[in-house]
Order: structure tokens, then C-alpha cells, then sequence
């Protein structure tokens, strides 16, 4: 007991003095979690739309694509960019490796096909006769769509929170492309790994809790979203 008090005390401590350095991984956290959803959610909810009620050439590859994406492994990705953007890669030109805005890439990378699938399901799931008046008013196509993010608001308003819920929790690509460097890259997650490797869990207990407030509050202000006439 004397041990799981100790981290207590030191995770009371952190959260209390709420130092520099901790404030400093949440902002950073911030800023690439909201900027990643935002970029995923504008990418992901149109292409859902377009998949559920559009009639096109690849329109089944690009279900499939959906679906792989909303389960694809985050190391992986982080990889995959790693070796694209790497100095001696197609893109080390960019000199993008180990910055925030890699992380940006690789979270939307991870939030787009989140956000796309969950529009794509929330669309569907219209009743028919919503589908149907969609068809007869013989609207174009963005008109429908709008109309049809309309009337699934909930669904798409689930698309972001599941978008944000991605990204913020996410850790494997974020370490790969951005290495976790002090003061540069290191977020809420990378944080929580590095601390705990270091054996200084109350630190790291002490920024699980901040992330977890942080989900917190997102989740809220989205249900409220969610639940507006």
C-alpha cells in the first residue's frame, strides 16, 4: 500500500503545481489532437457521405478501404510515414520527420477513415423514406449531402467524437514519427510511456488524468452538440 500511495502523493503533487512542463504537453496535445480531428472529420465526413449515397465507379473498394482504415494498427501508419518521410525518402525534402506536424499527418491519417465510417453508417441508417425524398427532390449532389449530414447530425456529431476519441488516445504513431522529444513532440500519451518507463508513475499517473479529463470535457460538449434540436 505504501507504493500505490506514493504515486497518489506524487500525482496529487504534479496535478496541484501543474508545472511547465506538464502544461507544455497539454497544450502541444491541444493543438494536434483538435487540428488533426478538424482536418480528418472535414476529410472523412464528405467521403462518407459520397459513399453512402453516391453511385460510382469504386464506390465498393472504397467501403472496403473505410473499414480497413478504422482498424488499421497506429504503429503501422506511424511507420509507413516514418519511411516516407525520412530524409532520404520521397518526402525527406519536407523535413518533416520527429515535428508536430508529422504527428499532424499520421493522426489524420488515423481520424479520416474513423470519421468516414461512422458518417458512412450514420447516412445509411436514414429511414428509407428520408432516402427517398433525398432522391425525388432531385437536388445536387453537395445539396444532398448537406441535407443528409442534416438529418444524421447525431450520427455525424458521433463521427467526430469518435474521430477525436482516435487521436487523442493514440500513441504508436505519434512516438514513431515524432519521436517524443522534450519540449518538440512529446504529448500526453508519449508522456505517460516515457514517465512509466522511468518508473515515475505518479508523473505519469498524474498526465493519464489530465487526458482523461480532457476526453471528459470533449465528450460532454459534443453530447450537448449531439442533443441540440
Amino acid at each position: 500500500m505504501s507504493f500505490l500511495g506514493d504515486v497518489l502523493r506524487e500525482a496529487f503533487s504534479a496535478l496541484v503545481g501543474f508545472g511547465p512542463e506538464l502544461r507544455e504537453v497539454v497544450g502541444l496535445t491541444l493543438v494536434v489532437s483538435s487540428l488533426s480531428t478538424t482536418i480528418g472529420c472535414l476529410l472523412g465526413i464528405p467521403l462518407g457521405v459520397a459513399v453512402a449515397l453516391g453511385r460510382f465507379p469504386g464506390r465498393a473498394a472504397l467501403r472496403v478501404l473505410i473499414g480497413i482504415g478504422m482498424g488499421i494498427p497506429p504503429v503501422l501508419v506511424g511507420l509507413v510515414l516514418l519511411l516516407l518521410l525520412w530524409r532520404t525518402g520521397p518526402f525527406g525534402g519536407l523535413g518533416l520527420t520527429f515535428t508536430p506536424a508529422a504527428m499532424v499527418v499520421a493522426q489524420v491519417v488515423l481520424a479520416t477513415p474513423v470519421a468516414a465510417g461512422v458518417t458512412l453508417g450514420s447516412v445509411e441508417a436514414l429511414p428509407e423514406t428520408a432516402r427517398e425524398q433525398l432522391a425525388a427532390l432531385g437536388l445536387s449532389f453537395p445539396q444532398a449531402s448537406r441535407l443528409a449530414i442534416l438529418e444524421s447530425r447525431a450520427g455525424v456529431v458521433s463521427a467526430v467524437v469518435a474521430a477525436f476519441g482516435r487521436v487523442i488516445a493514440e500513441v504508436g504513431a505519434v512516438l514513431v514519427v515524432g519521436g517524443n522529444i522534450l519540449g518538440e513532440t512529446r504529448v500526453l500519451t508519449t508522456l505517460i510511456v516515457q514517465e512509466s518507463r522511468q518508473g515515475r508513475f505518479g508523473f505519469a499517473l498524474a498526465a493519464g488524468f489530465v487526458l482523461l479529463v480532457i476526453s471528459l470535457v470533449a465528450n460532454v460538449g459534443f453530447d450537448r452538440l449531439r442533443r441540440r434540436p
